[in-house]
């Protein structure tokens, strides 16, 4: 007994300290991160809230069974303070799930969220069959054999190498493809950005090609949206080698991305893509700037600044023609937007615009809306967000990519 006395009598201390920090972690589900540095809880927090739940309530059995001086006391209260905060995502999920399926049905029919029409159409059994599992959470999303391949150079503008990254099928073919753009503040990142997701739908069916773009403040803007039209330029002319099928072709991007994602397929000449996929895209850039979130963890200011040169004041036309709020017209492609409730970079509310304005010009759109979620949620893969967000991509690009095209 006695080589157990230090333990004991350490116990309080440690139940403090992991009911702390539980504590601690489970805040940001609810606390907007104030700056860049920080924005990683924020993002992550409601993400691994089946985690935390566990963690919560791992610490708050201890410190009940052990409760023994004030320091158990202390942390029954932060656990259960910590337990509510942590369940908060998962208590929002059904209403999420229900209006989230009501909106794809209302816009797309009745028999869109039918798994097995959906595993016909993608000929596969790997079809994600509720949008959520909660073992996934824990050991990840299951991801199948697929072929991949990087640094396939397409362009080198200004002696700048421009590259693909490709995800494809385990077997030779012509797939329906996903054209996917990184984001990035339009100031960093690279095509195998993402990867988690280029290769499950791999496995799901579709060849992936991940696009590369100049980046501010070096290069500003259209040199982004002219990149990425050489990109598109290059899959259409190499499509056969990239196993592409240029008349099942769908665009996504995330944040930076989706806004060129948009710019891409929004464009007055008839555009090529059956599907838009955004994910938290800026809308209206002036708009943005003269409404920043608050708090503003990336600066807004400075990151449209060098994106465009300067202010809306200063450079009007710019801001127009940036932004995919310009672009707006009936027969546009069937846009699918996913953005996040709690963003503070990409605020939902300029989603919601977008849903808007797609709907009175007659255009076909679907608007999910994730409550808990922060800017870049996805980057949690198997995350709650991620795991909702992906069981209606799937739905929404196998109907879209059996439409007539445009």
């Amino acid at each position: 007994m006695n080589a157990f006395q230090p333990i004991a009598a350490s116990l309080p201390l440690l139940l403090l300290l992991f009911s702390t920090i539980g504590l601690f972690l489970s805040l940001w589900i609810i606390i907007p991160a104030p700056t860049l540095s920080l924005l990683i809880l924020g993002i992550g927090a409601p993400e691994v809230s089946p985690w935390l739940i566990v963690g919560n309530t791992i610490v708050l059995v201890f410190a009940i069974i052990f409760n023994t001086s004030w320091l158990c006391r202390v942390a029954i209260i932060n656990s259960v303070f910590a337990l509510c905060l942590s369940s908060l995502p998962l208590l929002q999920l059904p209403v999420t799930e229900q209006r989230s399926s009501a909106a794809m049905q209302q816009a797309l029919g009745n028999e869109i969220l039918q798994t097995s029409l959906l595993k016909t159409e993608l000929k596969t059994d790997q079809v994600r069959s509720r949008p959520f599992v909660l073992f996934d959470a824990f050991r990840g999303i299951p991801l199948r054999q697929i072929r991949e391949a990087s640094g396939i150079p397409f362009a080198a503008p200004d002696g700048v190498p421009l590259t693909l990254t490709l995800y494809r099928p385990p077997e030779v073919g012509q797939y329906p493809t996903i054209v996917m753009i990184y984001g990035g503040a339009w100031q960093n990142g690279q095509p195998g950005l993402d990867a988690q997701f280029g290769r499950y739908m791999a496995g799901q069916g579709y060849t992936v090609v991940a696009i590369d773009y100049r980046h501010a403040p070096r290069y500003q803007f259209p040199a982004q949206l002219i990149d990425v039209q050489t990109a598109l330029s290059y899959i259409q002319t190499h499509s056969d080698e990239l196993e592409v099928n240029i008349d099942q072709l769908a665009v996504l991007g995330r944040s930076a991305g989706a806004h060129l994602a948009m710019l891409l397929a929004y464009q007055p000449q008839v555009s090529p893509f059956r599907a838009v996929v955004n994910y938290y895209g800026p809308v209206n850039l002036a708009n943005g700037y003269r409404n920043p979130p608050q708090p503003d963890p990336i600066n807004t200011h400075a990151v449209l600044e060098a994106f465009l040169g300067g202010s809306p004041d200063q450079y009007p036309t710019q801001y127009e023609q940036a932004s995919p709020s310009h672009y707006i017209r009936p027969n546009l492609p069937p846009s699918l937007l996913v953005y996040a409730g709690r963003d503070h970079i990409v605020q939902a509310k300029y989603g919601r615009s977008l849903f808007e304005q797609l709907q009175k010009t007659q255009n076909t759109a679907v608007l999910i809306e994730i409550p808990w979620a922060e800017h870049a949620f996805d980057a949690v893969f198997n995350g709650v967000s991620n795991q909702l967000a992906l069981y209606y991509i799937e739905r929404f690009l196998a109907w879209a990519l059996q439409q007539p095209s445009n």
